[in-house]
């Protein structure tokens, strides 16, 4: 770990009530080095995670494909459990560690736009076209944002070194 876990002997009243309230998950004791972050990074994070316009099994789509696509287990490993209460079966996380392409269209086309928007932080014509055929522009929106954002973690945990959190199964095997 390049850098080190916080512990609560480090935290101020504010970190600590987070903490209480989120959990003590290794990326929140890393990211607490930082209070000022910590707190205005989670702002935008809960929206991308609980009030962007996507459904949560799309969004969970979305989110692991990106952890993978970045090389983040963590991210990866969060989100499966995530990913299973939001309707996706075991079988199907671990295909999103993978370039299958036997997904339902729809699918497919979220994995392609997340594919894209990692390797070049832009999409083309034709699979946005693609992408807005089934979703609406704020939808829209919301999964390029969760790319960028589940982008910027990956990079943050993969850099700082984060390990996984007990109990976690990183990427299929």
């Amino acid at each position: 770990m390049r850098v080190p876990l916080t512990v609560e002997a480090d935290w101020d009243e504010r970190t600590r009530t987070t903490l209480d309230r989120l959990g003590r998950q290794n990326i929140f004791t890393t990211l607490a080095h930082h209070p000022d972050l910590l707190h205005r990074w989670l702002v935008f994070g809960r929206h991308v995670l609980a009030g962007s316009t996507l459904p949560a099994r799309e969004r969970e789509l979305v989110i692991l494909r990106t952890g993978w696509r970045c090389g983040s287990e963590y991210e990866f490993a969060q989100h499966r459990k995530l990913g299973e209460e939001a309707g996706l079966t075991r079988p199907e996380i671990d295909k999103v560690a993978s370039d299958a392409t036997d997904w339902p269209e729809r699918d497919l086309v979220l994995l392609r736009a997340t594919d894209q928007l990692v390797a070049t932080h832009t999409m083309d014509d034709s699979l946005w076209a693609a992408l807005c055929r089934d979703w609406t522009l704020q939808q829209a929106m919301d999964i390029v944002f969760a790319v960028g954002q589940y982008t910027l973690v990956s990079t943050a945990l993969n850099t700082f070194q984060v390990a996984l959190d007990e109990g976690l199964e990183g990427f299929p095997s």
